[in-house]
């Protein structure tokens, strides 16, 4: 790291701390250990070195114990004129808060190296190589260290580690809590001093005037997060002419909240929002003007114990259908997740419904509006009758910015959403990103643990997560985070679930020594059914997928077991070029190589012949009007087969083709060709034989390359219907398809159900790719690569489409019979037996708009999705950017068996 960084982090506008300083001892290196009280009490460890101070944070600060390690993060380096700062930084400055020289001296390296520069040459190989060895000469510590770059913590992450020489010690050298230059502990630097680091040096600090409401405060994070950072205004919005054009509906039923995704890091984007991540309960909230009102988990279960807010929320008398978190904020406004677990009254804390959404409002659903304008009718409707409820806001801002500042106050991450994102119930969107300053995971109390000896209800609990195929796995313990009463409490949840058998399939040694924990404490666990979710924060996850330094925080009453899985953070990068729109998969899914490939024919000549695949293609008539509405010719649909042929042509590829033939155009006569015997030009040697009920023996087209494709063209095949399976292995479909079949249905409603179709499977850990129909509907496909049967894949679609039918029985129906559908959509999983036939991926249909049956992403699927926005028109170049969006369903196929169970415990 160099200075840049420091330079990076401040604004010497606002605070002028150092910018430089050099040395001037020509014989020694210097070192400091500044103990600093900001965010989190922490200390500063810092090596002159190259003209600065490389610089470290040791959270635990330094021991002398060589058995004891100490994690060190590695931060930006700062000036050499930092080594003697003690005093105050500005509350709000980066790093704000008090700062003591807990330590200071001379260091050298362990090996016997004359000379200065010599010293700091070695020293800075060490430190390249991540394994450096110092000797330190201070009036604190003294004697041998290392400092070793560890893995698991991140590219920063070091230890600090004393060597056995004879300074060694056990005590706990941090217990000498004094300023080595003030005598003064950082309690009292933070009372008496009236000095700052600003313009270089200490200067008088100008005493802040005593807040006249300091409660109210200390109890707006929101409003301390502002004032730091600068913010734009939000857009003005007339909320009367936004409610005004919203579209009438019911009063929504079974609203689960949407959820972000966990990203990595902050990031700075001008079309996004930025507000608080409360650590606290999701709750929705319907609220009629009759006096009633509701708030509902994110399984909509009652939160009824949170009574004050539900009182409060029967007072307004308005229709609305709201979004938000139950926190308890401590008295510096920071949400506290163990308090609130523990509510019970008004005298356990001060309970707030932090309110960020409104979903329907008098009639009128808002969730297809843009958060900006929901966020604006949610200020104006929203009563000012309490600071019980209050609007967490989110602000136009600089997102690295807002992070540091909620990193600086003591929350727990922020929340980052697209302005002009919509709302969808239940679904994990890539338009909201969460960033987390803490690690923290939802587990499943699996058993716990009781030492000899110990009065303690228990000792720890036994943690586990379940993986994507449904299995509990084993992820450590957890001993530390709890009261005596709160243990008792808990041990009267896990009595009825005691249980003899083990909730692993492969039993954990929960025992098993490690190198932080070398001997066996005897513990045995006792097992419980694996019903109940806790929440913990922790330093690392191990290779073997243990926390590491575990801190329990609470229950969880708002999340199933079945549902905990390991949440590792995406890149943050990738996941926000993904939600910002048409470069979304350019990083991950390579396009073709001839992304510019040229038209096949000219404009002008009425019969051409090309050579294609080396066999001659006679093209004719090439003026007919295929889609007269659309003024598309025969010409046109050629040559979009020709462009298109290298992402279709893997669908095709193999499979026996069903011929539907439009010789007129989508308005004249069709019929389907099935046998091409005698039919085809000599060199079509690839068909599929079968046998027809009068016992003829008949052939299949097969799909090949670009030869058989434009022949299948030329004969007026507008749409190619291939087979689900190939030749090779043809009664074992290479995908299972859901057909979304729409009658009176609007397409909107296709979208809700097609994501229906997403939550369940995502729910059983099953992948899915989606495409429109090109005409009504929509399909979704299942890969299974050939390994079972079309009867099995049958199954299989049945079991999903009953699931789905039972979440959305108003308007779908699994009637075959068209007449018993009564005008409902049919979820059709009959579509999945041998020589049925959809129209493919990147397929043409005989509909006004020439539309093409498109493969979308799962972000595109939401409302206000058309056919018409996928067209002969426009395909080629929406290809060049996204590429291959469908190629999932010809990969690994999932494991129907384990499958099949994971669904029969989540939704039985």
């Amino acid at each position: 790291m160099s200075l840049e960084k420091y330079v990076e982090k401040r604004d010497f506008s606002k605070t002028k701390e150092p910018k430089a300083g050099r040395s001037k001892d020509k014989n020694h290196l210097m070192f400091v250990i500044q103990k600093h009280d900001a965010s989190r009490l922490h200390y500063d460890f810092r090596l002159e070195m190259d003209g600065v101070l490389k610089s470290w944070a040791i959270p635990k600060g330094p021991s002398t114990d060589p058995k004891t390690k100490r994690l060190a993060m590695m931060v930006e380096d700062h000036p050499f004129d930092y080594r003697n700062f003690e005093g105050i930084i500005p509350e709000g400055e980066y790093g704000g808060g008090t700062v003591i020289v807990w330590d200071e001296g001379t260091y050298e390296p362990i090996e016997a190296i004359k000379g200065k520069k010599a010293q700091e040459k070695h020293l800075l190989k060490q430190l390249e190589s991540g394994s450096l060895k110092i000797k330190l000469h201070g009036e604190k510590l003294e004697g041998e260290y290392a400092l070793v770059k560890t893995h698991g913590m991140g590219e920063n992450g070091w230890l600090l580690i004393k060597h056995n020489d004879e300074f060694a010690s056990e005590k706990d050298i941090t217990k000498k809590d004094k300023s080595v230059l003030s005598g003064k502990t950082i309690q009292k630097m933070e009372k008496t001093s009236e000095k700052v680091w600003q313009h270089g040096h200490e200067e008088d600090v100008e005493k802040p005037a005593k807040s006249t409401n300091k409660k109210k405060e200390a109890t707006e994070p929101v409003k301390k997060i502002a004032e730091k950072i600068d913010t734009d205004k939000p857009e003005s919005f007339d909320v009367d002419a936004l409610l005004k054009k919203a579209p009438k509906s019911k009063l929504p039923q079974n609203i689960k909240p949407m959820k972000a995704t966990l990203v990595d890091e902050p990031f700075d984007d001008p079309d996004w929002l930025y507000e608080v991540k409360w650590d606290g309960y999701r709750a929705i909230a319907i609220i009629d003007d009759k006096g009633s009102a509701e708030l509902v988990s994110r399984n909509n279960l009652p939160f009824d114990k949170y009574y004050p807010i539900n009182k409060l929320l029967k007072a307004w008398k308005i229709n609305a259908v709201i979004d938000g978190e139950i926190v308890v904020l401590n008295d510096k406004g920071i949400s506290d997740f163990g308090a609130l677990q523990n509510w019970r009254s008004e005298a356990d804390g001060n309970l707030v419904y932090y309110v960020f959404d409104i979903l329907w409002y008098d009639g009128k659903n808002l969730m297809d509006l843009p958060l900006e304008q929901r966020q604006a009718i949610l200020k104006k409707i929203l009563p000012q009758t309490h600071d019980q409820i209050r609007q967490s806001e989110a602000f136009k801002a600089n997102g690295i910015e807002f992070f540091n500042a909620a990193e600086r106050i003591g929350l727990e991450g922020i929340i980052a959403k697209k302005a002009n994102s919509v709302y969808t119930s239940d679904l994990r969107s890539k338009e909201w990103l969460k960033i987390k300053v803490h690690r923290r995971q939802e587990v499943v109390v699996a058993g716990f643990t009781k030492n000899a000896g110990t009065s303690k209800a228990f000792s720890a609990l036994v943690l586990g997560v379940y993986d994507d195929k449904g299995k509990l796995q084993y992820a450590g313990k957890v001993g530390t985070g709890f009261s005596d009463k709160l243990q008792k409490e808990m041990m009267a949840q896990f009595k009825p679930l005691i249980t003899d058998k083990s909730p692993f399939e492969v039993e954990p040694d929960v025992d098993k020594p490690s190198r932080f924990r070398p001997q066996r404490l005897g513990a045995k666990p006792t097992w419980l059914k694996p019903q109940l979710v806790a929440e913990v924060a922790f330093a690392e996850v191990t290779g073997d997928g243990v926390f590491r330094q575990a801190s329990f925080k609470g229950m969880r009453t708002d999340k199933k077991a079945t549902d905990v899985v390991l949440e590792t953070p995406k890149d943050t990068a990738e996941t926000v070029t993904e939600a910002d729109g048409k470069d979304v998969h350019t990083k991950t899914i390579k396009p073709v190589k001839d992304t510019d490939r040229k038209t096949l024919l000219n404009p002008n000549d009425e019969t051409q012949v090309r050579k294609i695949c080396g066999h001659e293609l006679k093209f004719t008539h090439l003026s007919k009007v295929y889609w007269p509405e659309d003024n598309v010719t025969k010409r046109d649909m050629f040559n979009y087969y020709y462009q298109v042929a290298d992402y279709i042509l893997p669908y095709l590829k193999d499979r026996p083709m069903s011929l539907n033939r439009y010789p007129n155009g989508i308005h004249g006569s069709s019929f389907y060709q099935k046998d091409v015997k005698g039919k085809a030009p000599e060199w079509v040697t690839k068909t599929f034989p079968y046998t027809n009920g009068e016992g003829e023996h008949k052939e299949y087209l097969v799909g090949s390359d670009e030869s058989y494709l434009l022949w299948m063209a030329s004969l007026g095949c507008i749409e190619m219907n291939p087979w689900f399976s190939r030749v090779q292995s043809p009664d074992n479909p290479d995908y299972c398809v859901i057909d979304l079949d729409p009658d009176k249905n609007t397409f909107d409603q296709v979208i809700e159900a097609a994501l229906e179709v997403k939550k369940v499977l995502d729910a059983i850990d099953v992948p899915a790719c989606c495409k429109t129909s090109g005409s009504t509907g929509m399909h979704i496909y299942i890969p299974l690569a050939a390994k079972y049967d079309y009867d099995q894949s049958q199954m299989f679609a049945r079991l999903i489409v009953n699931i789905v039918h039972k979440q959305i029985p108003d308007y779908t129906s699994l009637e075959r019979m068209i007449a018993n559908r009564k005008g409902k959509m049919y979820l059709d999983f009959l579509q999945n037996r041998p020589g049925a036939t959809i129209a493919g991926p990147y397929s043409l249909r005989p509909k006004p708009g020439a539309t093409v049956s498109m493969p979308l992403h799962w972000d595109e699927v939401k409302p206000g999705l058309t056919m018409k926005d996928f067209t002969i028109f426009n395909s080629i170049d929406r290809l060049k950017e996204t590429g291959d969006l469908f190629k999932d369903v010809l990969g690994k196929g999932i494991n129907l068996e384990e499958v099949i169970k994971k669904a029969k415990r989540v939704f039985e």
